[in-house]
């Protein structure tokens, strides 16, 4: 009389899941990615010199808005990659 009940074959194993790399991401995201982490450690540098209580704020701040700005320049960078290899 076993009580533990009997799992599928497939429990503990990801099975059809695909892995995704970091390299595999559209351009735009990865900057975005990047200079948002950038932005994120040295907002909170800025934040706990300043006033550290509201540091992870300064972090959020600066993080967020240094991942637009990124994203940004991975889209216009990759319209300049696309625009160079079209006119070759």
């Amino acid at each position: 009389m076993n009580s533990v009940p009997r799992l599928p074959a497939t429990a503990g194993r990801s099975v059809g899941r695909r892995s995704v790399r970091f390299s595999d991401a559209p351009r735009p995201a990865r900057w975005a990615v990047i200079t948002g982490g950038v932005g994120a450690v040295i907002g909170l540098v800025v934040g706990l010199v300043v006033y550290p209580p509201t540091a992870v704020f300064a972090a959020l701040e600066l993080g967020v808005s240094s991942a637009l700005l990124g994203g940004l320049a991975g889209g216009f960078a990759t319209l300049a990659i696309f625009a160079y290899r079209r006119m070759r």
